[in-house]
């Protein structure tokens, strides 16, 4: 329990000496410098270093008697003021750092997101920026993901259109259902994403190889504009299906088989992740 307590202190930035004396003082108090030295393992030597320390932070406090006794501020007023000032802070580097944005939107920048967790984390960061419209191509266990930060810029207006590749239920969204995930899954040897938001942001990538997930994040617009249409090419397709699947599959076969096998990059038995040497 001490060392829970001990690492928990350590994480809102107490040092361990600080920790410790803060901690005997909550299973005891109030005491003197002395007696907190014996009690904590802090030395001596350092005590009323570390208890003046506190002191100034208002996290505990000290009488003017002699000997001066410490109590310590109760947690739950140690931790809203702890939220308190980090609130602070971040507004005022909001501020300060808001000079830097232009850097970031410099649109010949092209960043590569390397692991799965980073690209998805900057796939939630791009949606919550969107104005207007967000195309997305992705699998359904991605996708899920992304929920939340999708529905709530659904909400305020944005349009979601979304290529699904397993079966999603979105009800916020235009969902279009892939109907060659399988083949698609395996023809590519996992799964990736592609996201446009606003027509002027994309991030593009494979997602299935955990920490070895790799995707581009860029505003230049020699790339967002192709990146986009492959969405919107999806979905061109798949409106023509929906119309006229009879006709489209005599000619070209099931979900348009034969046309995959004529133009894609896999009949040699080599998928995209086995050439771009993620998998052998």
């Amino acid at each position: 329990m001490k060392r829970d307590v001990l690492r928990v202190l350590k994480g809102l930035n107490f040092t361990e000496y600080e920790a410790k004396a803060y901690m005997a003082l909550l299973e005891k108090s109030p005491m003197s410098g002395y007696a907190i030295a014996l009690s904590s393992g802090v030395p001596r030597s350092k005590i009323y270093e570390v208890l003046n320390g506190l002191v100034e932070r208002g996290e505990i406090f000290v009488s003017h008697q002699d000997p001066a006794l410490y109590t310590p501020l109760p947690p739950q007023e140690l931790i809203s003021n702890r939220k308190r000032k980090a609130d602070a802070a971040f507004d005022e580097a909001s501020k300060c750092l808001e000079v830097f944005h232009a850097t970031m939107q410099n649109r010949d920048n092209i960043w590569n997101i390397a692991g799965y967790g980073a690209i998805i984390g900057r796939i939630k960061e791009s949606i919550k920026r969107a104005k207007s419209r967000v195309l997305l191509e992705i699998w359904k266990e991605d996708a899920e993901l992304l929920k939340d930060e999708l529905q709530e810029v659904s909400a305020a207006g944005v349009e979601i259109t979304i290529v699904s590749y397993g079966d999603l239920d979105f009800d916020f969204a235009d969902v279009y259902l892939h109907d060659s995930s399988a083949e698609i899954t395996l023809e590519y040897g996992g799964r990736w994403v592609v996201l446009s938001v606003d027509d002027i942001e994309v991030i593009a990538g494979i997602v299935s190889l955990g920490e070895d997930s790799r995707a581009a994040w860029t505003m230049h617009p020699g790339l967002v504009m192709p990146i986009t249409e492959v969405i919107v090419h999806d979905l061109y397709i798949m409106e023509m299906l929906k119309e006229h699947r009879p006709i489209l599959e005599s000619s070209f076969g099931p979900n348009l088989i034969e046309l995959r096998k004529r133009f894609n990059i896999g009949p040699s038995g080599f998928t995209v992740a086995t050439k771009l040497g993620f998998v052998e």
